[in-house]
This record gives C-alpha cells, structure tokens and sequence, in this order.
C-alpha cells in the first residue's frame, strides 16, 4: 500500500492520534465541517435509521455522530475513543448510553449486541484496517450493517495534506495518517464477512468552497466516501 510519506507536502510535526486529539479536543468543533462527513451520511438510502435500537460508534471523537444519529431516531448509541478529552465532550452533548476509553479495534463492546456499527474519519489513523472490520463484525449481528466514512486517497495523495490542526501556540501540528486505497477496504472488509451495499463520494463542489474558500484550486476533487457494509452471515 502507498505511504502517506510519498505525498507529504507539508512537512508538519507528526504525533500519534491519542496524543494529536487531546491537543486538537477544545477546538474540534470548530475546525471541522459537517461536508465532510455528516452530507455523506445524508446520503445514505440502505440504513433505516429509525430502526437501529442499537449503535457502536467507534472513534466517536467529541460526539458529532452520536448527535446526527440520536437526531435520525437511533434508539441507543454507544461510543468509544482513545481519548479521553474527546470523550468528556462528547458525555456533555447527552446522547450517550455508554463511552468508554478503548481503541476502535479492540472496543470492550459486547458481541453480537448491534445492528450497527459506524466510524468516522478515524481510518486514516489506522495502519492496518483489518482490525477495525472483525472488530465490527464482531461487535454486529447478522444483518447488520457498518458504515464507514474515511478521507478519500485521491484526496490525500492529491492534496499531500495530512489530518493536522494548529497547537495552542500556532504551531501546525499533524496527526499520523495513512493512505488506504479502496481495495484495501474491499479485501480486509470481505476478509470479515462483510459486502459492500452502498457507496457514496463526496466532491469539493461550490457548497464545500463556500465554507472553505482556500480549497476553491482543488475544486471537483473526491475529499471523502461513504460506504455501507452489510454483514450477511
């Protein structure tokens, strides 16, 4: 698989993804916008929201997913994270039934116990992705589903732009990423038990570079994807 060091045209400092999230955690909010991950889940025809009683939301970070599903009628949403600044943000937003520290490969969840498992913007941080979709698998019932929401690679290679946010003192600061091609997707989700029911792009189109003008050079380019994976057995 290609390494992000192949694309890196920034040059930042890099720090692991629990240490980078505790710095970014109080400014989170307003760094990150909504095109890149929740238009995505807008998207989505293959869920019925509605219907899942019970949701793992791995990496749930400050609580932006729990809220969106909470908000399409998920009944009971569970969320893990490495961090545990991001966590006490996302207890304050009230839409949590359990938030534990853990990592998303290794959750603590209860096995068998969801219909749906869903992480957002976390693959990038992840080496390696077949941890993440047993772990999922394990964690679903038959018929359930995992939707996966990650930075697009042509994006990353595209822009050599690294997930970074700017440390208390100004100074840009990136968090360890990594470019994962769809294939790698396909073959480690397959690998689990999982198919693919749905998929989704998302482009940097006029509404993206209405809310952030600097990106308006890299118009029409794929900045994030939405896949759906369906546990079947």
């Amino acid at each position: 698989m290609p390494s992000f060091s192949s694309f890196d045209t920034r040059g930042y400092r890099t720090v692991s993804a629990r240490e980078g999230y505790r710095m970014w955690s109080s400014t989170y909010e307003e760094t990150i916008k909504k095109n890149m991950d929740l238009w995505l889940l807008d998207q989505i025809s293959t869920v019925r929201w509605s219907e899942v009683a019970r949701a793992a939301d791995l990496g749930c970070g400050t609580g932006r997913t729990g809220a969106w599903l909470k908000s399409r009628g998920v009944q009971q949403v569970d969320g893990v994270d490495l961090t545990p600044e991001m966590l006490e943000r996302a207890k304050a937003r009230g839409v949590y039934c359990r938030l534990d520290v853990a990592d998303v490969s290794d959750s603590g969840l209860e096995s068998g116990a969801y219909s749906l498992a869903i992480t957002s913007l976390v693959d990038e941080h992840l080496s390696n992705l077949r941890p993440l979709y047993l772990e999922s698998a394990r964690l679903t019932k038959v018929g359930g589903a995992h939707v996966l929401i990650g930075f697009h690679p042509f994006f990353i290679m595209k822009s050599g732009m690294p997930t970074h946010f700017d440390a208390p003192d100004g100074t840009p600061l990136a968090i360890e990423t990594h470019v994962h091609l769809f294939s790698e997707h396909v073959q480690a989700a397959m690998s689990a038990g999982w198919s693919l029911a749905e998929m989704h792009e998302q482009v940097i189109d006029d509404r993206w570079i209405a809310a952030k003008p600097q990106w308006a050079s890299l118009k029409d380019v794929p900045v994030s994807f939405a896949a759906v994976w369906r546990r079947t057995g």
